[in-house]
């Protein structure tokens, strides 16, 4: 277990050391990082004699018994400050998603801002939940062992699979941005494979992946933390590239906006929950605060720049391109401008620093577990083909179902509703009920319907585009 925890301490810390924050696409992989390095915490009861505390837990060869020396820390004590901790938050949130933000809102019209807003709010509250859940049981350490608090083995289970869910997503969204981006780069570049009946795009990202493989089987993330660096100063050339668009005028902001359209919503809400999602990897932050009870100011102030951040660019954008804003927002660009180009490279560098990070939850544990029966070249090579394998069923995905805005709106609403709203309300009931108010009870309850809802018709309403948009393919 110690050695777990160090291989995850290790790892955060090279990481904070490089840049004092994280992008969402960060946190996407810091969050798989977490769960992988987080020791398991199944079946596990606890007693006190004196100063010894002694916790049984159910491991694959059976139970095995772990007693914590006397005096020894529950909890690391954290060294990150209140500002630290807002702009590790605040990076964390911006990532993927705010390339759909002004696609979003152009289909929704701009009144859709006060849905944008009240997701905010809400995630801003249920991000509060788990601080309280980490409150009531201190030996809680992420998302999963909050899940387990909750509702045992189950409550983890349904955690981890919905964290892998979105991983898996967020990495087939990632390379079909990187598709949809190389041939803006690689204009007109004569490549072809006929007897693969492969266009030129899919051949190019075939060989960009290809090119990112060879990192998966790499064994110390550590040494490869600066990855991470890089994504979150690419997330930013990318911000900085629309907003110096419009702040010079190279593209007028001219088109109107519409009011609403109401049945475009169910859809957006996707997009837009999916970029206020990072409740997975709020443990760890909260951990990781000199003073864990200024958390909920955190969240606030957060999510109140991230809101204001997002609006910003959603009104650029549409009132930029009005109809014709793609779904990226890097592709409605002029490719004439150096920034977009700047930009579209930013987007086909991005995947190549998140893969091996993305990978971390499937990789880490499986080391785990083959480490007491393999030798170390072994254990990298059984990690390095299974990561490969499963990139090679996420490239075939990504070129089969090339159509971004509607995968990224199916995880909003599929899975990152579940993460970042429902199962915080139904955690944070169940840890908590026997303290818990009424008017919580009923706000939590209805909060968990509204996601509920939200999660069914945002689901349906994205299939069916997606379904629609590949029958017009196909049939094209």
């Amino acid at each position: 277990m110690r050695m777990v925890l160090a291989t995850r301490a290790k790892l955060w810390t090279s990481i904070a050391s490089r840049l004092p924050c994280g992008s969402q696409i960060a946190s996407e992989s810091m969050q798989g990082v977490e769960l992988a390095a987080a020791p398991p915490r199944i079946a596990c009861e606890s007693s006190v004699e004196g100063e010894n505390k002694v916790c049984q837990r159910e491991c694959d060869a059976g139970l095995a018994e772990l007693r914590l020396q006397p005096g020894e820390e529950e909890n690391a004590g954290g060294n990150s400050s209140f500002a630290h901790a807002v702009i590790n938050m605040v990076a964390m949130l911006t990532g993927l998603g705010q390339l759909s933000i002004p696609y979003a809102m152009e289909n929704g019209g701009w009144s859709s801002a006060f849905l944008l807003i009240g997701l905010g709010m809400v995630c801003s509250y249920t991000s509060h939940l788990l601080a309280k859940c980490l409150d009531k049981r201190p030996r809680s350490r992420s998302y999963t062992d909050i899940g387990q608090e909750a509702y045992g083995s189950k409550g983890r289970i349904i955690a981890a699979t919905f964290m892998y869910l979105e991983i898996f997503f967020a990495l087939v969204s990632l390379t079909i941005s990187l598709h949809d981006n190389l041939s803006l780069v690689f204009p007109g570049t004569p490549i072809s494979a006929r007897w693969a009946h492969m266009s030129s795009s899919q051949l190019m990202t075939v060989i960009a992946v290809l090119i990112a493989l060879p990192s998966l089987w790499l064994r110390d993330l550590s040494s490869i933390s600066f990855l991470s660096s890089a994504g979150i100063i690419l997330s930013i050339i990318i911000f900085a590239s629309v907003a110096l668009t419009a702040i010079f005028g190279w593209v007028r902001l001219d088109h109107e906006i519409p009011a609403l359209r109401i049945r475009n919503i169910p859809r957006i809400s996707g997009l837009y929950v999916f970029s206020l999602s990072g409740h997975i990897i709020f443990p760890d932050l909260y951990k990781s605060m000199k003073d864990p009870s200024k958390f909920t100011k955190v969240t606030i102030v957060s999510y109140t720049l991230v809101a204001a951040l997002y609006m910003a660019l959603a009104f650029m954008g549409a009132r930029m391109f009005g109809p014709d804003v793609s779904s990226q927002i890097t592709l409605s660009l002029p490719s004439h401008l150096v920034v977009a180009k700047v930009a579209q490279w930013a987007i086909v560098l991005t995947p190549m620093t998140k893969y091996v990070l993305e990978f971390a939850p499937l990789t880490i544990p499986l080391d785990r577990r083959l480490a007491g029966s393999m030798s170390s070249c072994a254990r990298t090579a059984v990690r390095g083909t299974v990561g490969s394998v499963v990139l090679v069923v996420i490239l075939v995905l990504a070129l089969s179902v090339p159509y971004f805005e509607y995968v990224l709106s199916l995880t909003g609403s599929l899975v990152s509703i579940f993460i970042s709203v429902v199962l915080p309300c139904g955690f944070y009931t169940k840890i908590c009920w026997p303290s818990l108010s009424k008017p919580l009870f009923v706000l939590n309850v209805l909060l968990i319907g509204f996601g509920c809802v939200l999660a069914v018709f945002g689901t349906i309403s994205s299939s069916k585009s997606l379904i629609k948009s590949i029958q017009g393919h196909t049939s094209s």
